[in-house]
């Protein structure tokens, strides 16, 4: 299964195949058709920096996606999808540092996701046509400062702050997405455990229902939302988001 990976070499982005020795640079990027044309030799994982494996227009968020979720927050179980924006300003890589908010919340959680990356441009698309619009899959910590979250009217203070979005280290294509286990570990420990299976809706359903409200460009991500067990964060921890046939996305804590 290919693992399409983002990175700077010499401060240049470039997209290429992950091997376990280093990155195979690719001629073009997966949203062009340059998937399958690997170039040049292998680049060492020391001489790289990975970026996120997507750079967006948009960054669309699900809430309350599984039931244990919205129970532990006290919330009902959306009828229908319950959608919140995340800016691409928010995005850093596998092993870049969340920053703590120090001043602005006492409150930070982690909260492991299954995103998806959209190929093609999507508009108005039936769920039965939906994979064909999905490039692939990769993971997401939909880093969240709770007390704000309960403060405020709407969701965008509290999950937008910079660094607040950890996504990756890599996208994978063919792959079912919806029944594989999801953890987080923060310092080794397991805070969060469960099945893509039971969310409330489906990637697939997802696609089709943002599709119907916004244009889907390639390259934007859905993040599928998080299960029960969400907790704290604080400077010093060490968060690993950890998907099965995704990997591990892994990230450290700092003041700021």
């Amino acid at each position: 299964m290919p693992r399409y990976v983002r990175f700077t070499l010499f401060g240049k982005p470039s997209y290429g195949l992950a091997q376990d020795e280093g990155v195979r640079p690719l001629a073009g990027d997966p949203f062009d058709g340059g998937r399958d044309e690997p170039q040049g030799e292998v680049l060492p994982w020391d001489v790289i920096t990975l970026r996120p494996p997507t750079s967006p227009t948009k960054i669309v968020a699900v809430g309350r996606n599984y039931v244990d979720h919205a129970k532990e927050l006290g919330n009902d179980v959306p009828k229908e999808p319950l959608l919140f924006l995340k800016p691409p300003s928010c995005l850093v890589a596998h092993g870049d540092d969340v920053v703590y908010p120090e001043g602005e919340s006492e409150l930070v959680h982690h909260e492991g996701e299954l995103a998806l990356v959209i190929g093609r441009r999507a508009r108005h698309v039936s769920e039965a046509d939906a994979a064909a619009h999905i490039l692939g899959y990769t993971i997401m910590n939909d880093v969240t400062a709770r007390d704000l979250q309960r403060r405020d009217v709407q969701f965008t203070r509290a999950k937008s702050f910079d660094t607040f979005g950890p996504l990756g280290p890599s996208l994978v294509t063919d792959l079912d997405p919806n029944d594989l286990a999801l953890e987080v570990r923060v310092d080794g420990e397991l805070r969060q455990h469960a099945r893509t299976s039971a969310m409330v809706f489906r990637p697939f359903e997802l696609v089709a229902y943002v599709s119907r409200i916004m244009t889907l460009e390639p390259g934007d991500v859905i993040t599928t939302g998080t299960p029960a067990g969400v907790g704290p964060l604080v400077p010093g921890d060490r968060v690993v988001v950890a998907i099965e046939g995704r990997g591990e996305l892994e990230n450290g804590v700092v003041g700021g």
